[in-house]
């Protein structure tokens, strides 16, 4: 597995194992055991673990995870692994948010995940005209210089708020943002204003939920209802881009450059995202170790610029997504924003 360093005291796995499909939230039902397959995954390299205060269930988890690789692996070994979480206040609260509401969750994180610093807290914020994020970053910041927090990062900000957050004097480490071979915005603005600052990607959506899978090649388009909310978001995306035939033309294509490599569609997909610049990792959504192989192998293949080409003239006639990053999920009335829960951390903030 290969690792990159973020910082020159931080370094992570190149592949994040995701932790929303373990989240009692996601419609799929949990399998096997939690433990266990985390505990694998940090065995074969994959040795960063990607959650969210909101995630229901799952920082508890990730908690006994860690308690139980001391115990078998030892504290040098649980060294190695990182906990990157998230600090996403609810929509609510927004407009009246004090300091002492940020540390709640921050405290509730560590005692969750067993932790007396959090490895990386990554901030995210439902509506920029509620005006206090600004102030919710430096709190961030604040918690990092007292020591509750190693590195402070952003999830889901467009580039201006980004920038800003930077200015005001809160030194971003990542941007975990959308970024797949469907989803290109990062690359509109923010993936040269990130480079410039020093802040790396953590991408999540690379498989589109699924649908960037060989499930789906010369399948006729679902009807609704689809099976879980991911595939429900990411079928908009796939409407937005062109459509189901131009999907189609993409998953053959992937296809082809899987062959050459002995892979998987969904492998290959990963794998493109991480030759782009600017981006230290993949997030990839695992809720038990069936994949394990295949999610090691994504940075195990190194794509040709045939392939690289092959891909991109299967996207082509492609539509550009409309907006920077997360615009079209910030409208709360619109196809893409009236999908999203905005009040899962009440009772914590």
């Amino acid at each position: 597995m290969q690792r990159i360093r973020l910082a020159p005291d931080y370094e992570i796995s190149r592949v994040i194992r995701g932790g929303w499909q373990m989240s009692s939230g996601h419609s799929d039902a949990r399998s096997g055991d939690p433990v266990a397959d985390m505990t694998a995954f940090a065995d074969a390299g994959i040795t960063t673990f990607d959650c969210a205060d909101i995630y229901t269930g799952v920082e508890e988890m990730i908690g006994r995870f860690r308690r139980h690789y001391r115990d078998l692996r030892g504290s040098e070994a649980l060294g190695r692994i990182k906990v990157h979480t998230k600090y996403v206040p609810d929509l609510d609260i927004l407009p009246r948010i004090q300091k002492a509401d940020v540390e709640r969750v921050i405290d509730q994180s560590l005692r969750r995940l067993g932790l007396e610093r959090l490895d990386l807290v990554q901030f995210h914020w439902w509506d920029y005209a509620a005006p206090r994020w600004r102030e919710a970053a430096l709190w961030l910041e604040e918690l990092r210089r007292a020591g509750k927090i190693h590195k402070v990062s952003g999830t889901n900000f467009d580039t201006d708020h980004m920038l800003e957050i930077v200015q005001a004097g809160v030194p971003l480490t990542t941007m975990q943002v959308q970024y797949s071979l469907l989803d290109r915005r990062p690359e509109r603005r923010m993936a040269k204003a990130a480079a410039e600052r020093g802040v790396a990607f953590l991408c999540y959506g690379t498989v589109a939920g699924g649908f960037l899978g060989d499930r789906w090649l010369g399948v006729a388009e679902p009807a609704e209802p689809l099976e879980n909310r991911s595939l429900v978001k990411y079928k908009l995306i796939i409407d937005d881009l062109g459509g189901w035939d131009l999907f189609q033309a993409l998953l053959r294509a992937l296809r082809q450059v899987a062959d050459r490599h002995g892979s998987d569609i969904a492998t290959v997909a990963s794998a493109a995202m991480l030759d782009r610049p600017g981006v230290a990792a993949v997030i990839v959504g695992a809720r038990n170790r069936d994949h394990l192989a295949a999610n090691l192998a994504i940075s195990d293949i190194a794509l040709t610029k045939a392939d690289h080409a092959q891909i991109a003239g299967a996207l082509a006639g492609a539509r550009d997504l409309e907006g920077d990053v997360y615009t079209l999920e910030r409208d709360r009335h619109g196809r893409h924003g009236t999908i999203m829960k905005y009040n899962l951390n009440k009772g914590t903030a």
